[in-house]
């Protein structure tokens, strides 16, 4: 099968880059230019091959700006599917793939780039059906998605009591949805209102949303191809919000200009149902978005201290670790625990003991810089997250917090102390691993005394697991 060159608008690829590169990374270039590229051929408005056989959309858009950006070239792998894409990029035919989210099953051969593009998925249903407040608890329903991508992956794992109907396309889902075929399907927000516009399924609307399943839309790029993905992730970093924005708007915008309409009276009602159906639509997702940012901050923040609680700093977190690990950044851990904490539960009862959790919770903020971060991680053990911190400044931060603690007046009216463990991250952490070290350490300046900080000691690369 042919390979056709993509340029974007025609410059890209003739422009000089912006991005400063290393040595490598422009030797790199200078063996690879261009670079196989594998995507959906039918997305619409995020991507197709058009019948010149030309990458079309907001990925091809975004795209030639990174390309402009970095002297990255790319060269089309032409594919009918979505399934024949994969299946290249499997098979080594490209060595990037153009607008994906990132799944496990995808992380088997690829490694990603930061996003490219986020947007939110909703729940399309019919018009009848009521709001979906929790999708776990629709049982028996049917839900039509496109096979082989990231939300169908997702939804068959965390939502055993849905039946994921497999398609050939979004439009197909939808279609499957409007002649009750399915109960539902997800799709962009950014083109739901535009897509049922467009086809006239009128009989359906925006019903709900999943937390948390956005589209994070990354380029993939094949394993072996590290040099490649640090290229890129250079140009997306230049993406501005008003790029993303310019390139969102065309595409959304081209598409409603393209459905010509002769009888411009039927043309008029059309426009004002259209009208009444997106601002319906759009009353609906304001409310839903507010509710789901309550419910959000709700499950991600302590109600007693206001601070974040383990889940909310989960996502980011695991971000955080993995950035550091990337570029050599600093990143340390303090976890400190309340000494005999039970003893004021038992002594004062758990009212003084809550405003004490509450009390400590405000002096760890007004001790600790803007830029890092303060969780309660359950009970009464809390952490801090120090970015750009080595090792030795963490463990003199935790020192201090201790002294604040001794010097600070409680509700209990007796003096406070602390224990507290540091670690930093190292090759191959997960934040799991990293806080187990923190944790680890905490336990030694308890079982050392109490009222002190100690210092997890680095793990040698080649020791044994405990």
């Amino acid at each position: 099968m042919a390979c056709l060159l993509v340029t974007g608008h025609g410059h890209a690829a003739l422009s000089a880059p912006l991005v400063t590169l290393t040595d490598s990374e422009r030797a790199y270039l200078t063996v690879q230019n261009p670079i196989g590229l594998c995507v959906d051929p039918d997305w619409w408005p995020f991507e197709v091959i058009d019948e010149r056989g030309q990458h079309r959309g907001m990925a091809a858009d975004l795209l030639a700006l990174v390309s402009a950006r970095t002297g990255v070239q790319f060269v089309l792998h032409p594919t009918t599917t979505w399934e024949d894409s994969v299946a290249a990029s499997q098979a080594g035919k490209c060595l990037v793939m153009s607008f994906l989210n990132r799944t496990p099953d995808r992380d088997r051969w690829l490694i990603f780039t930061d996003p490219l593009l986020i947007d939110p998925n909703v729940l399309i249903t019919r018009e009848e059906h009521p709001f979906i407040a929790d999708v776990a608890e629709l049982n028996g329903y049917t839900i039509a998605l496109p096979k082989e991508t990231a939300m169908s992956e997702r939804v068959k794992r965390d939502f055993p009591n849905l039946t994921v109907l497999d398609t050939h396309s979004e439009n197909e889902s939808l279609g499957w949805v409007s002649e009750r075929k399915a109960d539902m399907t997800l799709r962009s927000l950014i083109v739901a209102a535009d897509t049922i516009k467009h086809n006239g399924w009128f009989n359906l609307k925006i019903s709900g949303q999943i937390p948390g399943y956005e589209n994070r839309l990354s380029v993939g790029v094949l394993k072996s191809e590290t040099l490649l993905r640090d290229i890129l992730n250079k140009g997306v970093a230049t993406l501005t919000d008003e790029d993303r924005r310019k390139v969102v708007d065309r595409h959304v915008q081209m598409k409603v200009v393209t459905a010509v309409q002769t009888d411009y009276t039927v043309a008029m009602a059309i426009g004002a149902l259209l009208v009444l159906v997106v601002v319906s639509n759009g009353w609906w997702v304001r409310r839903l978005q507010m509710a789901n940012a309550q419910l959000k901050a709700m499950a991600e923040t302590d109600a007693l201290t206001g601070l974040l609680n383990r889940n909310g700093l989960g996502n980011s977190f695991a971000f955080d670790v993995e950035r550091a690990l990337r570029y050599g950044r600093s990143l340390s851990v303090i976890m400190l625990d309340i000494d005999h904490f039970k003893a004021i539960n038992d002594e004062f009862g758990h009212l003084v003991g809550d405003k004490v959790l509450a009390e400590l919770g405000r002096l760890l903020m007004q001790a600790t810089r803007n830029v890092d971060t303060v969780c309660r991680w359950g009970g009464e053990e809390f952490v801090v997250i120090c970015y750009e911190t080595p090792l030795d400044q963490a463990e003199q931060l935790a020192e201090r917090l201790l002294q604040k603690a001794r010097e600070h007046g409680f509700a209990s009216q007796r003096t406070l102390t602390l224990s507290a463990g540091v670690a930093h991250v190292q090759a191959g952490d997960v934040p799991d691993v990293l806080v187990a070290r923190a944790d680890a350490a905490l336990y030694q300046a308890k079982n050392s005394g109490r009222n002190r900080v100690c210092v997890a000691a680095p793990v040698r690369a080649d020791a044994p697991p405990s």
